[in-house]
Order: structure tokens, then sequence, then C-alpha cells
């Protein structure tokens, strides 16, 4: 089968590569949509702090937005999985620590991370395979390209969740790009006021479609101030600036990373008594992105800009949009393509 296959910084291309086997416990999927995340691009320039610290190496398969069909399922595995279709956990715990039996098998030491951690073989393929503990069942109203979008929005909507969004909350949300515009939704969903900083006033458009009231490059002043404010860029000076801004009592949340470290001024988390949470990972809001796009309480599917195939990809990873790509950030692979 085809494969996009990573060999060195800034250095990709197609290969043929062995069909994956369903061992016991496990399936095979047929990959219908992956999407492009940051944490890919990092990977592919060589910035990724796994590739330093020894998590991963070259070669990589990248690729972990991703859903598709089971087409085989392996010893010890209900033959009813054939034909459903299906989304996956990132994170792969061993399944035996405290912290898998304590379901934060996210933060487990020996976990895997599709495409991601210790080897495991990424979606930007025409198969893969993976354990069935770690499947999700996609209802019949997400489509293909929507169910691309629920692990990213899993993530989006746990930042939500910290940010304790609901009827009466002003939020403050740093970054127009993917995460933020999803984050956008979720929070919305849950009854907050957004507001939104970006540093492209191309992506404002779009963020005052998904709901948002207002989106500027530089923190405007509203009444009452804000009772959170939400990190969902790769700049290392937000946090800090976020402690200043966010209302005395208040939270934020940090989901934006990247590997430069980000110092904050812990005397004056302190002293104005604000709730800093860190998110790792999409694992805890997996169904709960489910049950939100089936709802139809979000319309993620606003944040694809366009659909390409394998042969697309390096052009992708090197920062090259499709010349028909829409508003949306989001691109997302057909590897059938």
């Amino acid at each position: 089968m085809r494969a996009f296959v990573v060999t060195a910084p800034n250095t990709g291309h197609i290969e043929e590569v062995a069909k994956p086997v369903a061992k016991a416990g496990e399936v095979v999927v047929k990959i219908a949509r992956v999407g492009i995340c940051g944490t890919d691009v990092e990977f592919f320039n060589g910035s990724m702090p796994y590739l330093h610290d020894g998590q991963a190496s070259y070669p990589i398969r990248l690729g972990h937005e991703f859903t598709g069909t089971v087409i085989e399922a392996g010893p010890n595995v209900d033959q009813s999985w054939i034909g459903k279709r299906v989304i996956g956990d990132v994170m792969m715990g061993c399944g035996k620590c405290s912290r898998c039996l304590d379901n934060r098998q996210h933060t487990c030491q020996d976990r895997y991370e599709i495409g991601i951690r210790n080897g495991f073989n990424g979606a930007l393929a025409e198969e893969m395979s993976i354990e069935t503990r770690f499947l999700f069942q996609l209802p019949d109203v997400i489509t293909e390209e929507l169910g691309a979008l629920v692990e990213p929005g899993a993530n989006a909507w746990r930042v939500a969740d910290a940010a304790q969004a609901k009827p009466g909350k002003r939020i403050l949300i740093w970054g127009t790009g993917t995460i933020g515009l999803m984050s956008a939704q979720f929070c919305i969903a849950m009854g907050a006021e957004v507001h939104m900083i970006g540093i492209d006033p191309k992506t404002f458009p779009l963020a005052l479609e998904v709901g948002a009231k207002s989106a500027n490059t530089e923190v405007q002043p509203i009444d009452g101030g804000y009772h959170v404010v939400i990190d969902c860029t790769f700049d290392p000076s937000i946090p800090a600036k976020a402690l200043e801004v966010v209302e005395p009592g208040g939270r934020v949340v940090l989901i934006g990373v990247d590997s430069n470290p980000a110092p904050i001024n812990s005397r004056l988390l302190v002293f104005r008594d604000i709730t800093v949470v860190g998110i790792l990972s999409a694992s805890p809001g997996l169904q709960q992105s489910i049950d939100y796009m089936a709802a139809g309480k979000v319309k993620l599917e606003k944040l694809v800009g366009a659909t390409i195939g394998l042969s697309e990809v390096l052009d992708a990873f090197n920062g090259k949009r499709p010349a028909s790509a829409g508003p949306g950030p989001k691109i997302l692979v057909d590897p059938s393509r």
C-alpha cells in the first residue's frame, strides 16, 4: 500500500509499504480522511521535541487525526467491528499502570501515540492497524470529513470544559487557527461569550462566522473583563500576557505549545488568584466531541479549507495551500487519491 513517510527534516515522500495485519485485539482500518496537524508539521521540519529526547525518530509515518472503516479483525476481536466507521484515540496507554487504570491512559509513561510516539505508524497511508480498545464508532450523521475532525474537536471540547464555559462567562481566545476556532465553537455552544485575537486578519471573518463576538490583533478591553483567557498559539510570550489580562479569580487554559519554554510570573498568578489548566490530548473528550458534532451543536466542517491526496502532502507540509482552498485553516488528506 502507499504511505507518506518522513525520512529526515524537511524530507518526505510516498513509499510502497507492507499492508498492516490485525494482531490479537486489533483491527485494520481503511483510512478515509486524515487531518494535517501542527504537530505533524513540527515532525516534518524537525522541531518536535520528541525527536530530540528519544521518544520518536525518523523515518516516521505521520497522521493522527483520522477516520475510516474497519476492514479486518484479528484474533479475539468481535467480527462485528468489520464495516463500522470509526475514529481512534491517539494516546494508547499500556492498560496496566495506575494511570491507565485511573482512566488517564493519555499520561501513561509507556504509551504509544499514533504517528507520533514510540514508532507507532500513523494514518497518512491507505490502511492502519489499531487495538479495538482505542476505537470509537461514528454515527451515520458524521461524514468522513467530520470524522477526521473528531480528535482535534475533542481537544477543543476539553479546552471549553476546562474554561468552565457557560452563560455569563466572557472568554478571550488567543489564536485564530484550527484549535482556536474549534475552541470558540465549543465555548459558544456551552453558552459563553467569546472574543478572539489573531495575527492574521484574513481569519477574522471566519471567527465571526463561527460565533465570536469580536476578532482583533490586540486585546480589546470589555465591560467586566475576561473571566477566562485561552492560549491556542505557538507563541511562548502569551501565557504571561494571559495572566495580566484575565480577571482576578479567573482561569487561564493552555493548549498551544511549541518547543520553547513559556515562563510565567508565579507570584502574579498567586496574587491575582488565577487558576491555570494545561490540556494534553483529546482522549478524555472524544465521545463528547462526537456527541456535540452529531447533535449539530458545533459546525467544525466550516474550518476545512481543502481535501488533498497523498501526492500533495509534501506541499502541505511546506506550507503551500491548494489554489482552490477555501478560508478554513484545516487541510484534510484522502489517502485513496
